[in-house]
């Protein structure tokens, strides 16, 4: 009964954190359905100007210039976009130090005030719309970053999890289609909000129940077990544990024969200790000389190599686990930060312009530009389903990739466990390749199609640029945790998304450009758009040259250990067994 208890905390742990991303995390990408709402509710309307004589009867109707309204919409957009990509280096190192429980309930607080905010915000107090879209971006990114690691408790399924994790992010824009489309349907924009500020007693529950204190630990240890596990409920012993059941067992009373056996193994262990002492010695001066010219390759190389997995190789190889400093000032760094910078900032600039460029295209009328409002809403919501794709490529393409498994046992034992994890670790970014390649051509799809000044064509811009962000994510998630040593995931993760962040601001300059010196046209800057997107493959071409010089580097090393025979023998002598 256990085991199924176990099981099924853990897919309520999976359902409710999933129920938590689609509500809760990217919300703010479902700005083009709040903006049509709080135009009605005449947010910002002191900025519009009457393209006529003021005490016009159709100056209301139509005849308004809004485009200073239209760009404090644009900021707003603009600063929470950003600080959404900006907040996840800080919070991956808050959530690494303090745990997931700290987080989350810094989450659920940030995420609250938020909701409040906008709820008794009104257009004369609509400067509250910066710090509360902001505080919710912070929120979301601090939802999503403790929701990460649920994938950790399904084993092989754990980046099947990981991956509709990371669609979710598209599909929370839905809830602000949800308001828009009850605040048609009558509703007061007050109460909507105030109970989304109620669900925070759900968070709470979760977070004491189903979450665990700190971190859930990959692979993961059998009998694991997280959440509050209450042994007594008065107060003074009141007490709560996280870990797994031999981890609680008592030690005394009942559990004689346990600590006898534990004495009698500890004297074998001590023993076992001194006769592998002197082969380690002697072991770390045979290697002395491979390390010597280990440290001479470059700091790249060193950025795929994986930390040790064995106790007795984990004091010889700590040094090679190349250092955070290494890994940011690499090529394939700086190449993944170009090519992660421009895209997003294509896709947020659609998004934060949209209302307006749906107004320009429909001739402003309202009818028209909600009907597309919502049809770009209902598409973010297929997010969860296109995610999935771009890791069933990867995966697809790494069977293909996978080195020849035709290799004699005299050579396989020849080459170290460090190698044959480079190996893996190679055949991961060549199947990363076809992804961000395919990711480029995407973003150039939907760059064309955005810069086509015509009503309908939009339908297939919503279709493409859904598609994009979900590979687009995704992609960058998979190639960080590919390329980079996993004791740097979460800074290296969260730094490229920070920088990512400071050339999205670049959006708020892109739409003045646009309503100044182009006079509304928005060709010119969609052309240069298109023209920077394609700059952008320049990454998975340096991904393939440098997979290819990495290979060709390897194989000439193998070659040379296979082929060079030992002092004094021949190729055709075989190894005798003293010589072993």
């Amino acid at each position: 009964m256990a085991p199924l208890n176990k099981k099924a905390k853990r897919y309520l742990t999976f359902a409710t954190g999933l129920f938590e991303c689609i509500s809760f995390t990217g919300v703010i990408f479902g700005w083009a359905s709040l903006i049509f709402v709080l135009k009605k509710e005449e947010y910002f309307s002191d900025l519009c100007v009457p393209l006529h004589n003021s005490s016009d009867p159709g100056a209301r109707n139509g005849t308004m210039d809004c485009d200073r309204q239209d760009e404090r919409f644009t900021l707003i957009f603009t600063l929470a976009s950003c600080t959404i990509s900006f907040v996840a280096f800080p919070s991956g190192l808050l959530f690494d130090h303090f745990g997931t429980m700290v987080t989350h309930i810094l989450a659920i607080f940030l995420h609250t005030t938020a909701t409040l905010i906008i709820a008794f915000s009104t257009a004369a107090s609509a400067a509250l719309l910066f710090p509360a879209l902001c505080l919710m971006a912070v929120g979301g990114r601090c939802f999503f970053m403790t929701n990460f690691q649920v994938g950790n408790l399904f084993g092989n399924k754990r980046s099947t999890v990981i991956t509709l994790y990371n669609g979710t992010f598209n599909t929370s824009s839905g809830v602000f289609l949800l308001v828009k489309v009850l605040y048609e349907a009558g509703f007061s924009l007050r109460p909507m909000f105030l109970f989304i500020s109620c669900l925070s007693c759900l968070h709470i529950v979760r977070t004491c129940l189903l979450l665990p204190r700190t971190h859930i630990p990959y692979p993961l240890p059998e009998e694991y077990s997280y959440g509050m596990i209450c042994a007594k409920f008065e107060l003074k012993t009141f007490s709560c544990v996280e870990g797994t059941e031999s981890q609680r067992k008592p030690y005394g009373g009942m559990d004689g024969d346990r600590s006898e056996t534990r004495e009698e193994t500890e004297g074998v262990r001590g023993e076992r200790r001194e006769e592998t002492e002197g082969d380690r010695g002697e072991r770390r001066e045979e290697t002395e000389g491979d390390r010597g010219e280990r440290r001479e390759e470059t700091e790249v190389t060193l950025c795929f190599s994986s930390p040790p997995t064995t106790n007795s190789e984990a004091e010889g190889n700590e040094e090679e686990i190349p250092s955070f400093r290494s890994c940011i000032f690499s090529k394939l760094f700086l190449t993944h930060m170009l090519w992660l910078s421009i895209m997003q900032l294509r896709l947020n600039l659609f998004i934060g312009t949209l209302n307006p460029m749906l107004s320009l295209l429909a001739s402003g009328d309202s009818r028209q530009v909600s009907r597309f409002t919502n049809a770009f809403a209902f598409t973010l919501l297929c997010g969860i389903l296109c995610a999935p794709w771009n890791g069933l490529i990867m995966d697809r393409h790494k069977g293909r990739a996978q080195p020849s498994d035709n290799v004699s046992a005299v050579n396989t034992q020849s080459i170290p466990v460090s190698d044959s994890t480079v190996s893996q670790r190679l055949a991961d970014m060549k199947s990363a390749v076809l992804s961000l390649t395919i990711t480029v051509t995407q973003s150039i799809l939907f760059s064309i199609s955005a810069a086509i000044p015509v009503l309908k064509v939009q339908y297939l811009t919503f279709i493409l640029q859904l598609v994009n962000s979900s590979f687009l994510y995704g992609s960058h998630t998979a190639f960080t945790a590919i390329t980079f040593p996993p004791r740097h995931f979460g800074k290296v993760y969260g730094l490229l998304l920070a920088l990512a962040a400071i050339v999205n601001l670049l959006q708020y300059p892109c739409f003045i450009l646009v309503k100044g010196p182009l006079h509304g046209d928005p060709l010119y800057l969609n052309i240069g758009l298109i023209v920077l997107v394609t700059l952008t493959y320049v990454h998975p071409i340096n991904v393939y040259l440098h997979c290819r010089r990495e290979t060709q580097q390897r194989g000439t090393v193998k070659h040379y250990r296979v082929e060079v025979p030992g002092l004094g023998e021949t190729d055709d002598q075989p190894v005798s067994g003293n010589d072993i």
